[in-house]
């Protein structure tokens, strides 16, 4: 966890932007009545925390789950299956709905995390695909009121032209390419910082 803030920093740039790009131009908005003023850049404040709190509470609960359940990790063969099935469904999506902005962006987005975990030979996803389970449990509670269960219009609306319609009660199913991506390019770019820390270290310790 020590990585996360230089890490958090630099991921919330290539989110944040695209963020305005699709709010920009009518992807997804945000209603005013639930929302501050205050709207750098067309974006609300609480959309700008965001992309602090909801990160650095799924990473938490990544690390909190392998802390305690040391033994939740996938075979890699089993990891690997998982990753080419998901990898197939990803390009499907783009294929098909490759007009649908929200649609095409993320399912790529995804399917380019997973490649690059696949071929660096990463470990990460031997655990993530099992915590990311759990961290959909609450991301789906939150993201349900925020597309407008349980309150009289939502929070945050998304264009139907922009994604395929399938919606898990009212939250749109492109969602959970979102939040692996947001989360699982936070782990990847820990461990590469992980990674260049140790062998500096290594090339510190041997210079003395």
């Amino acid at each position: 966890m020590e990585n996360i803030v230089p890490v958090g920093f630099h991921n919330r740039n290539y989110f944040i932007v695209a963020d305005i790009v699709f709010t920009n131009n009518g992807v997804w908005g945000f209603n005013p009545r639930y929302h501050s003023q205050f709207t750098p850049a067309g974006i609300p404040l609480e959309e700008w925390l965001f992309f602090v709190i909801i990160p650095y509470a799924s990473i938490f609960t990544h690390y909190v789950i392998i802390k305690y359940f040391p033994n939740a990790c996938l075979s890699d063969k089993t990891t690997r299956v998982i990753t080419w099935i998901l990898l197939a469904l990803l390009s499907s999506l783009v294929l098909i709905f490759h007009s649908r902005t929200y649609t095409a962006f993320y399912s790529a987005f995804m399917a380019v995390l997973l490649t690059v975990s696949l071929f660096r030979k990463s470990r990460l996803l031997n655990r993530f695909y099992i915590t990311y389970l759990v961290i959909m449990l609450p991301f789906f509670l939150v993201n349900g009121i925020l597309t407008g269960s349980f309150i009289p219009g939502e929070v945050v609306w998304y264009s139907e032209s922009g994604i395929t319609g399938f919606r898990i009660f009212t939250v749109p199913f492109e969602d959970i390419m979102y939040g692996f991506s947001l989360i699982f390019l936070n782990l990847i770019l820990m461990e590469k910082l992980r990674m260049l820390s140790g062998k500096k270290n290594l090339i510190q310790n041997d210079k003395n």
